[in-house]
């Protein structure tokens, strides 16, 4: 066995099966060698933290920020990081096989650590946004709050079902379904994904997933809903559908997601 710079024994004699760097040797092409220091002399040292961010080493590549504790630059993220890929040794283990998602027998918020939003200060007598037309001959998602939904997603208990309370106001929206999807779910402020069907509006349901479901087109001018695996589950008029199942939709399906959203699709 090859011992890598960093002390990892490694049946590849050019790259780490550890951890990825290149073992002792002329640098490949395009890549500047490593300091004669060796890796223990990149910033952070071998067992310290990465220099840029702080976080704890568990490799070659930072896995917050990228750096490369072997050459001592900075990069993009892991993901946009040039690395080696460890070569197999001896037969690897199989992965286990995937199991559908089941939703909670208990409501509960899909985001953890979900607070309930504080009460404005103020007034205020701006009127909502008035609602997109459907495009003539298109379908549209006629959104609004069911309390009837709600009291059942709250007789179910949870520990967090008692601080979740009904929406006193929530005006009427309808969103034209276009393109070749039409996501559901709530937008996340650390990621740019932001949801054709966007219910972090105001009133937020935090009983909806980031990725709730999916309206997916299909070729007749008719659509599908799936649920890709969301905490609480999806309903289509009343019942529960599978994870990962398309089911079609007709004219005044009712969808309901989170603890009190129902969405009703509606065909021009």
């Amino acid at each position: 066995m090859a011992i890598c710079p960093q002390g990892h024994e490694s049946s590849d004699e050019e790259y780490c099966d550890t951890c990825g760097a290149r073992m002792t040797g002329a640098p490949a092409a395009g890549v500047p060698a490593a300091p004669s220091g060796g890796p223990s002399a990149a910033p952070g040292g071998e067992d310290g933290p990465c220099p840029d961010c702080g976080a704890p080493r568990t490799g070659r590549f930072c896995e917050n920020c990228g750096y490369d504790f072997v050459l001592g630059g900075s990069g993009a993220g892991p993901s946009q990081a040039v690395r080696p890929a460890p070569q197999p040794t001896g037969s690897s283990p199989q992965p286990a096989p995937w199991q559908p998602a089941q939703p909670s027998q208990s409501w509960r918020p899909a985001e953890p650590g979900w607070q309930p939003p504080a009460p404005s200060s103020s007034y205020r007598t701006a009127q909502p946004p008035a609602p997109a037309p459907a495009p003539a001959g298109g379908w549209v998602a006629v959104i609004n709050a069911d309390r009837a939904h709600y009291e059942s997603m709250i007789a179910q208990g949870g520990p967090d079902a008692a601080r979740v309370a009904f929406p006193p106001y929530c005006p009427e929206r309808r969103v034209p379904l276009r393109g070749p999807e039409t996501r559901i779910g709530r937008r996340r402020q650390s990621r740019p994904m932001v949801p054709e069907i966007d219910l972090s509006e105001p009133p937020e349901d935090p009983g909806v997933s980031h990725l709730h479901a999916v309206l997916l087109a299909q070729p007749d001018g008719s659509w599908q809903i799936v649920d890709p695996g969301s905490a609480n589950g999806t309903l289509v008029n009343g019942k529960i559908i599978e994870v990962n199942v398309p089911v079609p939709l007709e004219d005044g399906d009712r969808v309901h997601v989170g603890a009190w959203t129902l969405l009703t699709v509606r065909k021009g």
